[in-house]
């Protein structure tokens, strides 16, 4: 679990950065000029994203085959210590207590991750935004959305593939192909994970400051390390949604964010500016 939670928390301390981590060419702003101070309206952006969620799903799914070759390393990286933690998964869930406490107080923390708590969140950055003229925030609630759907879509997708079982079902083997509640309910990957640090992703990309990043992935990581805690997932599982995660932030953030929004520093910006935290300012 302390391998886990540290892993998890070092992605991030080596992708602090504004601009994507992996190659994208920008697209369609989720934000356009024309939105900005709500010209056309609260819900008008949103009329694009059907056809921005496709885009993105073709280039999910087909990334193996055009990926650059900058980013070959990435997928070797996480792709071999996704393999590593299932390989040793049976074998580390047998060394947590396993008690009721920390079934119970897992189960509690992991709920952070559920689709009734992201997307609220998302909803909030866009609303609020919309409402006080912000847009930077309103763009990070429209990103954070769009990135949602695409993580939920390609979460599925995998479940119904691998369709493994559970730590407590089919006598925590945790194979593939043995999940006995079906295949929407495969363990891998962890929906909660790509939830979480989509949204984490989303959000750290558009504030790039150290308050943020504790906050964000912090979250994200209690959540991931709570679902493991729970006895509801493996590490391979919320290793593998946390990365997936983190990258569908990153690609999302890369192909729709308006850079003329760079120019105007929001409020909630201006106000990270002058946090101090470990006693640097950024």
């Amino acid at each position: 679990m302390k391998l886990l939670a540290v892993g998890l928390l070092l992605i991030p301390s080596a992708f602090s950065q504004t601009d994507p981590l992996i190659e994208v060419k920008p697209g369609p702003e989720a934000i356009k000029n024309k939105d900005l101070y709500e010209k056309s309206g609260w819900l008008h952006p949103f009329r694009r994203m059907p056809a921005y969620v496709v885009h993105d799903q073709k280039a999910v799914w087909t990334s193996p085959v055009h990926t650059a070759k900058s980013d070959i390393k990435w997928w070797a990286i996480f792709g071999g210590a996704t393999a590593a933690f299932i390989a040793t998964d049976r074998w580390t869930v047998k060394q947590l207590p396993n008690s009721s406490s920390q079934v119970s107080v897992s189960n509690w923390g992991s709920r952070f991750g559920s689709a009734y708590s992201v997307i609220p969140v998302s909803a909030a950055f866009y609303f609020i935004g919309t409402a006080h003229h912000d847009e930077r925030f309103r763009e990070t609630g429209l990103i954070a959305f769009e990135t949602l759907i695409d993580a939920n879509l390609a979460a599925e997708a995998i479940k119904l593939v691998a369709d493994r079982a559970r730590p407590l079902e089919s006598n925590g083997h945790g194979r593939f192909e043995d999940s006995p509640n079906g295949r929407w309910n495969s363990s891998f990957p962890s929906g909660h994970a790509i939830n979480t640090w989509a949204l984490a992703s989303v959000i750290a990309h558009e504030y790039p400051k150290p308050l943020v990043y504790v906050i964000a992935y912090g979250l994200a990581s209690t959540v991931v390390v709570a679902r493991v805690g729970a006895r509801k997932h493996f590490p391979g599982d919320v290793l593998a949604g946390g990365a997936m995660g983190w990258f569908m932030g990153d690609y999302v953030y890369g192909k729709r964010h308006n850079r003329e929004l760079d120019k105007n520093r929001s409020v909630a910006r201006r106000i990270f500016d002058h946090v101090r935290f470990s006693g640097a300012i950024e």
